[in-house]
């Protein structure tokens, strides 16, 4: 029998019906979810939260949107698998707002994801005034008159062409276009920076980027000609769309000249300006060093002479390696006898000449390390003779023929740096000099957006009239987006903050303020804990936020467990009552102030019968401590920090205010260094001391532990291999000559030969994602039938893969080597997952517990330091309490344990305290407070301290 949840007071118009719900673990449940309501789901880790709204509702939402696509379509996009439910009813379009992070591509930034950019492109494009950068002076429109007295007052007696400029950086062979130049009379072209005749069928490479310029006159700049100058120069301007170049004989460089923008100083000339020129996805608005992406590869001699008392036979040059007998080791023996070079002599006593040739293959090197693919300096083919180590790391990184793991092994020996041209702003200069107020685009995209919201608020007082009646519907719908952003809590995010860095909270509620900006009304918007990285300071921006969506007729589902967006609901959905097989069911729905009445596991802890107890002492640490000072990295304000050894420490701060700054970006590159020798580089900092009190740092952050189906927690914890001897040590595996690789499904003895073990087909969907179906052979079980029909303990090897890690432990109570490694699994909450459950359908949440898991069951050496960024991502209130059991038993074995958070659970326990502030941006970058929570609350300027008191009283 089904589960039956009735909702009082809604008709059946006004809910989404959901019967017979069976997706993973849940049990066959009815739930009738009322419409146009903020509805929170919730429950333990596990419990089939996920599955109810992702699954289900969203999963059949989904497949109701595709079916309404043509038959063609269809075609390509196969059918999409109903959810495993019998019915559901009421449900209106569906849109899934979940923590993946927004783009990977390092042109996506904040600005363009949210279209803010684009706005102000457009702005800037319309109203932006132009400056020149040579003299700081606003340009101005010239006549035609005008551009020939100053070409008469710069060009007096030399030997000019007038050039109309008729392409500019665009692909393709233009036959055609040569064919009509010559036709009209003219004999002479500029093509890419080179005066030709045109002959007929002229034409140029067609996958090459060209510019050219018709030539319209040769003439000495004499008063004797100028009639016949000012002519030719309309001609021009009429040829070249009011823009043209003037050249001198035997001179490189052109002079432009424009009616649009001209400096009346230096005669130098602007575009009329689009939106693409100030955009630098594009060529029109790029900076052409860096490409549009504010840094460039450069060569790092630190990382290619790390060590120059070496000579070059004993490995000095690190690309080259150490003697051998190959080809380029030959030619550099080949080049130093010839050169008079010693090989056997340390680097740091060969003579600077010679290092040099070495180095870059000439005497008259360009020393340039900058590696940019248009670059004439970076060699484009191998010509057989030795060409310098720099040339050739420069050569193999640009070229288009270098494999990936080539490029790769070349950018060991670089570093990324700000680009040296647009200082990282992305945009070429003649972009960067058109002003509104006083700011170019680039600074504005460089203000936090509380900050760029001020600036827009009285930005019509400071424009004149033209520019307000042009700008006025631009700047409101700016200033919506941005009321948008600001309400859901991203104050202290700027616009050119690159995508990839944001987290999965900031990218869900940067989504979130979208889809509010859109306005759409009748959707069903589920979305997956987006409290993820937010102070509770910030909560009630959320919870207005989703309000909102709901007041303007929308239905919002949310995946929670913080407690105020709990309460703030009007209908709560509890699933449980454990997770795994021992959840999937509602344990209790309804308003959340009845809910508080109820005995179950939630309720308990939100109305204050359950409580994570504060210790009754906190720990004294060993006596050592790291102390790092001067750290200045993005928004840190030259901090100085120390870490107590041996405690738990908890590093909180409300959303943006520098922890991940202090603690990813500085502290742990400088650790892993120490440690391990880690080619990463910490942000700026002064120093640091006590490095000798840790031999090993581990990082256990919510990145996915694999990102194809054949990954799982029993490879990734490393058990796998022990369960796999385990099998080949049956007597019937003995007997048939198995060993442990026929039970991998890695390798092709004992794995299905149709999905070649991966348990799934990958179904390309050329525009679409991949698509994982079941193999049809071995119906998922990845191995072929003579490896399952070996059996330990009546078990198959893909039985066990198929086990959860609760009845895994029992399975394996026997083996102790097996049983301690799972049994850590269970630990730290994740008792429900199966040991083959495939990494691309684990949480960030569980990703980082199974990580947590590998590290506890390896042996610690009492001197490891422990950093993890928010572990309470997606855990109830009862898992935290078995997380912290886990974290503490890591400290009492002597070791450190770092927690960036914000729950409030965690930071109560903690031994030690830093809070950064007091606000997120430019505003924060401080530290507020080191110590204990019971000082915290002490402190007057933390937003923290406020909440933390309510939890310590």
């Amino acid at each position: 029998m089904a589960e039956n949840k009735e909702n009082p007071g809604y008709s059946p118009e006004e809910l989404i019906e959901v019967y017979g719900a069976r997706a993973h673990n849940l049990k066959n449940i009815d739930i009738n979810i009322p419409k146009n309501k903020l509805v929170v789901i919730t429950g333990i880790s596990g419990s089939g939260k996920s599955s109810l709204a992702f699954d289900t509702i969203y999963a059949e939402g989904q497949r109701r949107y595709m079916e309404t696509f043509g038959a063609y379509a269809r075609q390509f996009i196969g059918e999409m698998e109903r959810p495993d439910v019998d019915k559901i009813t009421g449900l209106s379009p569906v849109i899934s707002i979940e923590q993946k992070t927004t783009n990977k591509n390092p042109r996506s930034t904040v600005g363009t994801v949210t279209e803010v950019y684009d706005f102000m492109r457009l702005l800037y494009a319309r109203i932006g005034e132009a400056f020149s950068y040579n003299t700081g002076k606003k340009m101005v429109k010239w006549s035609e008159e005008e551009i020939v007295n100053n070409i008469f007052q710069r060009f007096d007696n030399e030997k000019i062409s007038l050039l109309a400029p008729l392409v500019r950086g665009r692909k393709g062979h233009y036959r055609e276009l040569f064919e009509e130049i010559r036709k009209k009379g003219f004999v002479k072209v500029r093509v890419d920076g080179e005066i030709k005749d045109i002959t007929p069928k002229m034409q140029v490479d067609r996958y090459k980027i060209h510019d050219i310029e018709v030539v319209v006159d040769r003439l000495k700049v004499a008063d004797s000609f100028r009639h016949r100058l000012s002519q030719s120069v309309q001609q021009t301007l009429k040829m070249g769309k009011d823009l043209m170049f003037v050249h001198i004989e035997g001179d490189t460089e052109i002079t432009s000249y424009s009616k649009q923008l001209m400096c009346a100083d230096t005669g130098l000339s602007y575009e009329e300006p689009s939106p693409n020129s100030f955009s630098f996805n594009s060529p029109y608005g790029a900076c052409p060093t860096c490409k549009g992406l504010g840094s460039v590869f450069t060569i790092d001699m630190d990382l290619v002479l790390p060590d120059r008392s070496k000579s070059v036979r004993e490995g000095a040059l690190t690309p080259l390696g150490e003697e051998r007998d190959a080809s380029v080791f030959q030619q550099v023996e080949t080049f130093a006898k010839k050169n008079k070079i010693k090989l056997d002599i340390a680097v740091e006593k060969l003579p600077e000449e010679h290092l040099n040739l070495l180095l870059y293959g000439d005497k008259n090197i360009n020393a340039s390390l900058e590696v940019n693919t248009d670059d004439e300096t970076v060699p484009n083919e191998y010509t057989g003779s030795y060409e310098g180590i720099i040339p050739m790391l420069k050569r193999w990184f640009a070229s288009s023929y270098s494999t990936e793991a080539l490029r790769d092994w070349v950018q060991k020996y670089m570093t990324l740096k700000t680009c040296p041209s647009c200082n990282g702003a992305r945009l070429k200069k003649e972009s960067l000099w058109f002003l509104i107020d006083r700011k170019n685009i680039s600074e504005l995209s460089e203000m936090n957006l509380d900050k760029l919201y001020a600036w827009f608020d009285g930005i019509e007082l400071r424009l004149n009239n033209k520019q307000r009646t042009i700008a006025k519907d631009v700047i409101k719908e700016i200033r919506e987006r941005l009321t948008f952003l600001l309400n859901v809590g991203l104050t202290y995010l700027t616009l050119n903050r690159p995508s990839k860095t944001l987290s999965g909270g900031e990218s869900q509620r940067i989504r979130l303020a979208t889809q509010i900006g859109s306005q759409l009304q009748g959707i069903t918007y589920i979305l997956d804990e987006p409290s993820i990285g937010l102070h509770q300071r910030d909560n009630h921006r959320l919870i207005t936020a989703l309000q909102d969506l709901r007041d303007i007729g929308n239905s919002v589902l949310v995946v929670e467990h913080d407690k105020d967006i709990m309460l703030a609901a009007d209908h709560l959905i509890d699933i449980g009552p454990k997770a795994g097989y021992h959840g999937g069911r509602v344990v209790a729905e309804g308003d959340p102030k009845q809910m508080l009445k109820l005995n179950t596991l939630t309720a308990g802890y939100l109305n204050g019968v359950h409580t994570i107890a504060v210790p009754a002492e906190r720990r004294k640490g060993n006596g050592k401590k790291l102390v790092l000072k001067g750290a200045k990295g993005n928004n840190l304000k030259n901090v100085d920090a120390t870490f107590p050894l041996g405690k738990f420490i908890v590093i909180t701060g409300v959303s943006g205010s520098g922890k991940s700054t202090l603690i990813n970006e500085t502290l742990y590159p400088i650790l892993s260094q120490h440690a391990y020798n880690s080619k990463t580089n910490p942000l700026e900092y002064k120093s640091i001391k006590g490095l000798e009190n840790i031999d090993k740092v581990i990082e256990i952050d919510q990145s996915p532990i694999g990102r194809t189906p054949r990954s799982n927690p029993a490879t990734y914890c490393g058990f796998f291999t022990d369960i796999r001897t385990l099998f080949a040590s049956v007597p019937e595996a003995k007997i048939r000559g198995y060993n442990a690789g026929r039970f991998s499904f890695n390798v092709k003895s004992g794995r299905c030969d149709v999905c070649e073990g991966g348990g799934m087909r990958v179904i390309e969907m050329n525009f679409l994602p991949d698509v994982y179906v079941p193999c049809e052979k071995c119906n998922g079980k990845r191995y072929n039938r003579e490896t399952l029909e070996i059996r330990y303990k009546g078990k198959s090897i893909s039985d066990v893969l198929n086990m959860t890690v609760e009845e895994a432990v029992e399975f394996f109570q026997l083996v102790p080597y097996i049983y301690r490694k799972i049994k850590v699994l269970e630990e730290v909450g994740l008792g429900y997952i199966t040991l083959g459950q495939s990494a691309v359908t684990l949480s960030g949440g569980e990703a980082q517990r199974v990580k947590l898991a590998t590290e506890l069951s390896k042996r610690d050496t009492g001197k490891t330091f422990y950093i993890l960024d928010e572990p309470t991502t997606g855990l109830h209130f009862e898992d935290i309490q078995h997380l912290l059991d886990v974290l503490n038993k890591l400290v009492d074995r002597g070791n450190t344990v770092l927690v960036i958070e914000h729950n409030l659970d965690v930071i109560k326990v903690a031994d030690h305290v830093i809070d950064l502030g007091p606000e997120g941006g430019d505003g924060g970058g401080r530290i507020l407070f080191e110590g204990t929570p019971e000082d915290l609350i002490k402190n007057k300027e933390s937003h923290t301290a406020k909440f933390l008191k309510a939890e310590l009283n």
